[in-house]
């Protein structure tokens, strides 16, 4: 049985959690780019470069979430939460494709996806998450989950009805999938991940959630920015 105090702490924690995904909502809304996508507005090339980005960090996330949650089962503490993250890597998977299908549609080729620049900001959510997944707290990941499912509830099924209704950029009924798909699906995802986390008593667990969920908010209106129709080609 919770005492007041540990029922207080518990809100307190979710409550900052919801912030970060919040605020991540709110600074979109204030993004010039951001918010053309929100309304339907949004360019080709603009489009096309929220795609490929979001691609680049997409592509790692069943791996990532597969590997953090048989590293909680080996070091056996939370079995929810392992059984969760491994639960979540079967749900994304493929999500990728989706991507690079609607890419194809806008005229973007798998190689040319391939070949195309990752932001800074790419770059540093995949290292961050690389980190806490096999050297961090494994279950840091679901604070990055939950803000990035939280915007998928607030904006995709609504962009994608946007972006139809302006019709501006060629082919666009055909490279919707990706938003089209999280937008149905992350509702019930959010409420499940809610649930779960809301039994997470461990401080350090939970300030690793947070911080996961801050900088993936952080880092996420940088997707938007530099945006461009070629890319140079990648180095490495």
């Amino acid at each position: 049985m919770h005492t007041m105090n540990e029922t207080q702490t518990q809100m307190d924690w979710m409550k900052a959690l919801e912030h970060e995904a919040r605020t991540l909502v709110e600074e979109l809304n204030a993004h010039p780019i951001a918010r053309r996508l929100i309304d339907g507005s949004i360019d080709a090339d603009s489009y096309a470069h929220y795609l490929v980005q979001t691609y680049h960090y997409v592509r790692w996330t069943t791996p990532l979430l597969a590997e953090a949650g048989r590293r909680m089962k080996r070091m056996g503490s939370h079995p929810q939460l392992a059984e969760l993250l491994l639960q979540k890597s079967t749900e994304e998977r493929g999500h990728e494709r989706w991507l690079l299908a609607d890419l194809k549609n806008l005229g973007w080729p798998s190689g040319r996806v391939e070949r195309a620049q990752l932001s800074p900001a790419v770059i540093a959510y995949v290292a961050w998450n690389r980190y806490t997944t096999r050297s961090g707290v494994p279950a840091a990941f679901l604070g990055t989950a939950y803000v990035l499912e939280y915007l998928s509830v607030q904006y995709a099924s609504g962009a994608v009805e946007r972006l139809l209704a302006a019709n501006t950029i060629p082919n666009i009924r055909k490279a919707v999938t990706f938003l089209r798909g999280h937008g149905d699906a992350d509702g019930d995802h959010v409420a499940e991940l809610a649930s779960v986390l809301r039994s997470l008593t461990d401080p350090r667990e939970r300030s690793a959630l947070l911080l996961s969920a801050h900088n993936t908010r952080v880092l996420f209106s940088s997707l938007f920015s530099d945006e461009g129709g070629e890319y140079p080609a990648r180095t490495s």
